[in-house]
């Protein structure tokens, strides 16, 4: 296991390839091992950068923490790794942390893929959404996991019906459901109370590409939200196979599509 100590936590992280470092940021529950079907079609090209948010799996931590201090996070572990800036690819609440780091950080990033961010920030009315978000959290401290996935997926437009063949199946096992519960409990609180000012990432020299899945509805939140950081930057919004989690639904398609924004 590698790891670095942060403040209030022990990361655990992995590189694996080679080339110039690319940085994922997972979504949801997700851990270092969870995007292993993308990492593989990414690593001929790339050194790749994952690691476990601190709460999750490997990387212990005794509390919560806000969007900012696991921000800080990024910080500090691509601080230990490199002294160059690098790529990264944020998924969902990965996207938000990138985010952060292109305003207080920008010299670690020369480019951010920002994929569905989980920013109520970003949108002219962001309190219905900030509601939204702590209504899962309620429900799910009320109901259990069983009965909240169907409000997350909604909420996010998942689609679980379609996927490329031979993907790696994550069982719903006591790891998971550990993360499941960590992120629900406290990172969707960080989410719903997150700050950021919007205008500060007009003026970050770190490239930003807003992207959403080509299968996620244009009405739900996290599109929604891709769309206007889109809007604020004057960019067009850059589409990815698959939805909300195309990176693991659609993993080579995404690798490839990854590769070309990148190349740019």
């Amino acid at each position: 296991m590698t790891t670095i100590e942060v403040p209030g936590a022990v990361l655990h992280y992995q590189l694996e390839g080679s080339g110039p470092l690319l940085l994922i940021a997972q979504s949801g529950e997700g851990d270092a091992d969870r995007t292993t079907d993308l990492v593989s079609h990414l690593v001929d090209d790339y050194t790749v950068l994952t690691y476990d948010r601190r709460g999750l799996s490997r990387s212990k931590t005794a509390a919560g923490a806000t969007i900012a201090e696991h921000a800080n996070d990024v910080h500090l572990l691509l601080e230990h790794v490199t002294d160059e800036p690098v790529a990264m690819l944020g998924c969902s609440i990965g996207a938000v942390l990138g985010l952060h780091l292109t305003v207080k950080h920008p010299r670690q990033l020369h480019t951010l893929v920002a994929h569905e961010p989980i920013a109520p920030w970003l949108l002219p009315d962001p309190q219905p959404h900030r509601d939204e978000l702590a209504a899962i959290r309620d429900h799910y401290l009320t109901n259990g996991l069983k009965a909240t996935i169907p409000e997350i997926v909604g909420s996010l437009g998942i689609d679980q019906s379609n996927g490329e063949p031979g993907r790696t199946d994550f069982p719903m096992d006591a790891n998971r459901l550990a993360n499941f519960d960590y992120f629900i409990r406290h990172d969707f609180t960080a989410a719903a109370t997150d700050e950021l000012t919007p205008s500060d990432l007009t003026t970050s020299s770190a490239t930003i590409v807003p992207a959403a899945g080509t299968t996620t509805p244009h009405t739900v939140f996290d599109y929604r939200c891709a769309e206007a950081l889109a809007d604020l930057l004057d960019q067009d919004l850059a589409t990815f196979p698959g939805g909300h989690n195309g990176n693991l639904s659609h993993p080579k398609a995404y690798a490839q599509r990854l590769r070309d924004v990148l190349s740019r």
